[in-house]
């Protein structure tokens, strides 16, 4: 379980290819002292396994079912990305609980600058939109953000303050970029129990 709350950027130093799974080494001074084997991080919101610790990072292998659904596929060496470690029992809540189970992936219709932070205009998948409201929370490459408004019934409009622009892999976004969406887990779950009682 993860908040949302990104720890740090991270680079993809290497990249290994096998026949079912790809192995990506991460380079990232601030967490590779605080890693061990067999922890939880959410890359890009994606809840990975450390399977070896390195002198500045860590490495993670990536199955196929995530490649499928994640930005993963198309990690090259020099891609930053957002870090984030599990959370722990009796630590603030400073998001939304995040699974870290990514359930797609948004296109970003726009971006600009407003002032001093800027608007993000993305296409959710049909499945996440019905689970998201306007004020709502959701996750976009492991960072949790509020809805701002519903452009069109899969588009939603997000404001990005300064420190999250400066300090995640967002101020990156550009049209027509994919970036990985998590529906608010709450959303999901309401969602589910309706439809199971619909006759």
């Amino acid at each position: 379980m993860f908040t949302g709350i990104v720890e740090a950027t991270g680079t993809i130093a290497a990249v290994e290819e096998y026949a079912t799974t790809r192995r990506f080494t991460i380079e990232s001074a601030e967490l590779a002292k605080e890693v061990r084997p067999g922890d939880s991080v959410s890359v890009d919101g994606a809840c990975l396994t450390v399977g070896e610790p390195t002198s500045d990072g860590f490495a993670v292998d990536v199955i196929g079912t995530t490649l499928e659904r994640t930005t993963a596929r198309g990690y090259d060496p020099g891609v930053e990305v957002n870090l984030e470690r599990a959370a722990t029992v009796g630590s603030r809540l400073d998001g939304h609980l995040v699974q870290g189970h990514v359930d797609g992936l948004a296109r970003v219709q726009d971006v600009r600058a407003d002032g001093e932070f800027w608007r993000l205009d993305v296409q959710l998948p049909l499945d996440v939109a019905a689970t998201t409201v306007v004020h709502g929370s959701i996750t976009l490459n492991g960072v949790s953000l509020t809805v701002s408004d519903f452009l069109a019934d899969d588009v939603v409009q997000i404001g990005i303050i300064p420190f999250t622009w400066d300090h995640t892999n967002l101020r990156h976004a550009a049209a027509g970029a994919y970036l990985n969406v998590e529906a608010d887990l709450i959303g999901k779950y309401v969602a589910k129990l309706v439809a199971s009682r619909t006759p």
